[in-house]
């Protein structure tokens, strides 16, 4: 460890609390270099307590930071279904503790993106609510088919705040900023700043039709 960081994480305790401080750090930069390593991740860092399913379906670049209580999941099998999913992760790339990603389309993430604490991003969801064969009300959620409709793609220089979801199909721009508990179901374009998250109805389940109907 570098004697400036050594510095930086002594100098504002007693000196117990110094001591173990770096020795804590030291063990946890060493224990996540090893848990990147296992999975294929070139000169990178995977917090404690994370999880990583589907490692030949998941790419990353080098210099990776991945924090605590991960679930990154490339799903190939579910309930019989077959998918051949991507997750790509370009180098720079920095996320803070409980993020989740999980793919049965591709998910791909550009260089240098910057992730707060509890960030959801998927390519898909439980069942489907339009086109020709949708999921019913009554079927409990965990049995609907996964499906995808497109891949969520983000551009390079993205800083995405806390708490916010990502689902796809969405294209998000270089360079752009989302505010923490926006949501994100749509593309954005380069170099603009989002925020945002309206809970408001915008499809009924018609018991005539069988179908998720938009709301007027």
């Amino acid at each position: 460890m570098p004697l400036s960081k050594i510095l930086r994480l002594a100098i504002p305790e007693r000196p117990i609390a110094a001591i173990l401080r770096i020795v804590s750090r030291a063990y946890d930069r060493l224990r996540g270099r090893f848990a990147s390593a296992v999975v294929g991740w070139p000169k990178s860092y995977l917090g404690a307590g994370s999880i990583v399913w589907g490692t030949r379906s998941i790419f990353v670049d080098k210099n990776i930071s991945v924090g605590r209580y991960a679930w990154i999941e490339a799903v190939s099998r579910n309930h019989g279904q077959i998918f051949s999913p991507v997750i790509k992760i370009g180098q720079g790339f920095c996320a803070s503790e409980r993020l989740h990603i999980s793919a049965i389309n591709r998910i791909d993430i550009a260089d240098n993106c910057l992730l707060g604490s509890c960030v959801y991003i998927s390519d898909h969801n439980h069942g489907s609510y339009k086109g020709a064969e949708q999921s019913h009300p009554s079927e409990p959620p965990i049995q609907r088919k996964l499906v995808s409709h497109g891949p969520v793609v983000i551009g390079s220089n993205v800083w995405v705040g806390d708490n916010v979801v990502i689902i796809g199909p969405a294209r998000i721009g270089n360079g752009v900023v989302i505010g923490a508990n926006t949501v994100i179901t749509r593309d954005v374009p380069d170099d603009v700043m989002v925020v945002g998250m309206l809970a408001k109805i915008i499809k009924r389940f018609d018991r005539e039709s069988g179908r998720w109907e938009d709301e007027a």
